[in-house]
Order: C-alpha cells, then structure tokens, then sequence
C-alpha cells in the first residue's frame, strides 16, 4: 500500500509503500475512497506535544476514513466485503484511533476494528462520510452532547471550518437560534447562506446577542477567553478547537457569571450515525474542498495557512 508517513515533528509527511495490511481476527482490510484532513495533523507537524498522543513514529496519519470493504477478519459478522463504511476514530476499546495508535487513512488502504465501523447510507458520498467522522462526530458531540442545544436556545459558534460549519447547521436544522463568529468573510457569508441569523468578524460581538451557549471550534485562546465574556450569565462554553494549546481566561468573569467552561473531545459512533442521518436527509451538505491522494501532504499545508473553504477531503482512485 501507498500512504503519507508522519516521523517528527517539523519534518513534513513522506510518501511511502508498505505491505498491504491483512484482515486479523475482529478486524476488516478498507480499501479507503475518502479522507478527511484536519487540523490536529497540522498540529502534530508543528507542536511537540501532540507527540505525547501519538503512540509510535514513523506512522500513517490519517483519521478521518470512509472506504469499502476489501477483507473481513475471523469473527466478523456484522460486515461483509463491499460494504460501505466509516470508522469512528475513537475507539471503543480505548485505544488510540487511525493515525495515533496505528496507520490511518493516509493511505489507500486501512486495517480497523469491525465494532468501529458505521454503515454509510445510500444517500451519503465517500467524501461526506468521511468528514462526517471525525469532523462530524466532534462537532455534534460538542454542541448536543457536552453543549445541551436545543430547539429555541440561542447559540454562538466560533470558527466556520470543518467542524464549526456542521455544527451551526446541524443546530439550524434542529431549531436553534445560531450566530457564527469566523475572521474570513467567505466563512461569514456561508454562515448566512446556510441559516445563521448572523455572522460576526469578532467573539466579542456576540455579547450583544448573549447566547446561552457558545461552542469554540477555533480555540485559540483568544477565542476562548473572549467567549467566557460574551456567554449569557450562567452560560456555557465548550471548547474543542486547539489552535493553541495555553489560554488566559478572566476568572473573575467566570466566577461572578457562573460561566460553565468545559472541554469536548471526540465523541463515539453515535454521534456519527446521527451526523449520518442529516447528511443523508439532506439537511446537512457540508460544503467541502476536495483534493487528490498526492495532494495530501500540501493540504496540510495549505490548512496551516488558512487557505481552505470548508472542510479538506482527499478523494482516492
């Protein structure tokens, strides 16, 4: 198999060939038609401590996956070979996902355990199931999971990306009252165009509107403190995003306000499905910016440098 091989921070992705996985006991072999891109391998490329979560080096990053079954393993019942499927990039045995505890879908093919995988609707492509994984996945969980939204709260969501833009239109769709917060006009204008009541250039602009909860996908620290000010009294903030690592929040404000700040990370097959069911509605299109297999390593790139609209997808042969 041919993927993108992470080896240190700072040293960019090599492309390699290594022998074709094989399908182990409990496990299936996909041959992978879509991955997603995110921004926590731009991280790892450039900050040391994403290596205290990545388990061993060289390895194929990747983990957000959508394929088809080429191999199934003993044991497996559940799945047959053709069948099409995403992985849930958190494992259910508590492990380390695709891409941090193994190689991932950087590559064109992938080895992973059968109780991670999720059937992908007729409805739903290779590329949205593949954002629906990861991206998917942690969006919905921060804003219904760890958030609470629900129909007729008013919502503030920093960072129209990846993951922000499901997340404020997943929370339209379910009858909440969204503001979105994204520097990059375009990202303003997709915001309305997808039923925000308003888009905002700066955090502190949702003080005037006041939500009852503010999810930050951006957290850049910045974001995350200006946020803690903007939230109604007894609001909550969730942080996901990690553009940085550190922030300084006003505790004073926190406190005197009975802000609830909490942090998400992640979700389960749950949450997938659910971002399954939207998309194959079609209550849920994330708009998406698709690339080529040999195009994976300069999409890193051009994520670092904010040149992307929506989510990135790399499409396989």
């Amino acid at each position: 198999m041919r993927g993108w091989e992470f080896t240190n921070t700072h040293e960019p992705l090599r492309l390699v060939e290594k022998p074709d996985p094989v399908a182990t006991p409990g496990r299936v072999v996909i041959d992978v038609k879509a991955a997603g891109l995110c921004h926590s391998d731009v991280g790892a490329l450039n900050d040391k401590g994403w290596l205290e979560i990545i388990q061993y080096t060289p390895i194929i990053m990747g983990h957000e996956i959508a394929g088809i079954i080429s191999e199934i393993g003993e044991g497996v019942t559940d799945y047959q070979v053709g069948d099409r499927v995403g992985v849930c990039p958190v494992p259910k045995d508590g492990t380390l996902g695709p891409g941090y505890g193994f190689d991932g879908g950087y590559a064109n093919k992938v080895s992973v355990a059968a109780e991670d995988l999720i059937s992908i609707p007729e409805q739903v492509t290779f590329q949205q199931a593949a954002a629906g994984t990861d991206a998917g996945m942690t969006s919905y969980h921060a804003m219904f999971v760890r958030g609470g939204a629900k129909a007729g709260m008013k919502v503030g969501v920093i960072g129209v990306g990846g993951l922000g833009q499901m997340a404020a239109r997943a929370a339209v769709v379910k009858g909440c009252e969204v503001y979105a917060v994204d520097t990059n006009p375009a990202a303003r204008e997709l915001a309305k165009n997808f039923g925000c009541k308003e888009a905002f250039a700066n955090v502190s602009d949702l003080a005037a509107v006041a939500p009852e909860l503010i999810v930050d996908y951006a957290g850049f620290g910045t974001t995350t403190a200006d946020a803690v000010e903007a939230v109604a009294p007894g609001g909550r903030v969730v942080l996901v995003g990690m553009g940085r690592l550190e922030s300084t929040i006003n505790t004073r404000t926190l406190i005197l306000k009975h802000v609830d700040l909490c942090g998400s990370v992640g979700g389960d097959s749950n949450d997938i499905a659910a971002v399954y069911e939207l998309m194959a509605s079609g209550d849920l299109d994330p708009f998406m910016t698709e690339i080529t297999f040999d195009e994976i390593a300069e999409g890193l790139k051009r994520l670092e440098r904010h040149e992307v609209k929506g989510r990135l997808v790399a499409v396989l042969d």
